[in-house]
């Protein structure tokens, strides 16, 4: 039987049990695969890999791994191992937008309001996501380590934390988006942009309160929803606040 030894890196860590954790495994195998197909046998999903090391020099997903072979895997983070001449990791978007998993529902809302393009919806299917993500070169967002191990996704990333207010932060800080921050231009229901609307124009579907003490509006252009600044807005303040304060 045939066996090769991997060690993992930084995050990579995050989806190995404890005993694997920042240690050298022996890996054995009866028939020759490729790295890709090895990396993902340990739970780690492809995207999450930027640089791949076999006997000290760099490989691409398609290596087929030798007997006897001593193999480094490193995560997106690090930014070290740019000098290496081979690279797994996807070209940077030019345009930072996403899709996001039926579980990540109140982490898409959080994206919205903060500007970013942003889709979900909670009948996606795991097939449709993936397809979108790879047709529209969308960074999918998902907890789902064997969603983002299907072939056609490039861009995707294992959100971590459980809690909402944590994983806008994780993505915010993984992504390095506090410079693209412009809240309250996307609709929150259907991730649609905002344009100002005229008070007088939609008077008719205004609350009564509303009407008489508020004169500035915005409108989905997607699904029409009005927006104004109402009591929670100060709350969604806070909350854009405190998130990016966390750069």
């Amino acid at each position: 039987m045939a066996s090769a030894s991997f060690l993992f890196y930084a995050e990579l860590n995050d989806f190995l049990p404890s005993h694997k954790k920042q240690v050298r495994i022996a890996h054995c195998f009866t028939e020759r695969a490729s790295i890709k197909d090895m990396i993902e046998s340990f739970g780690i999903p492809h995207p999450e890999v930027s640089y791949i090391e076999v006997n000290g020099k760099s490989v691409d997903f398609s290596y087929l791994v030798q007997d006897g072979d001593t193999i480094d895997v490193y995560p997106i983070s690090a930014t070290d191992r740019a000098t290496s001449n081979i690279s797994v990791r996807p070209k940077p978007l030019s345009v930072i937008c996403f899709v996001v998993d039926i579980h990540l529902g109140k982490l898409a809302t959080s994206l919205r309001l903060l500007g970013f393009d942003t889709l979900y919806r909670n009948d996606y299917k795991d097939e449709e996501l993936a397809r979108i993500s790879s047709l529209q070169n969308r960074i999918l967002l998902t907890r789902d380590r064997g969603l983002l191990m299907r072939s056609i996704v490039t861009y995707g990333y294992y959100v971590r934390n459980t809690n909402p207010q944590l994983q806008i932060v994780e993505v915010m800080q993984r992504f390095n988006l506090y410079k693209l921050v412009a809240p309250f231009q996307r609709c929150l229901r259907c991730n649609g942009l905002l344009e100002p609307v005229a008070k007088e124009s939609i008077i008719d579907e205004l609350p009564e309160t509303v009407r008489l003490y508020t004169h500035e509006f915005h409108r989905c252009q997607n699904c029409n929803q009005i927006y104004w600044k109402g009591s929670h807005y100060e709350r969604l303040q806070q909350f854009i606040d405190l998130v990016v304060g966390n750069e």
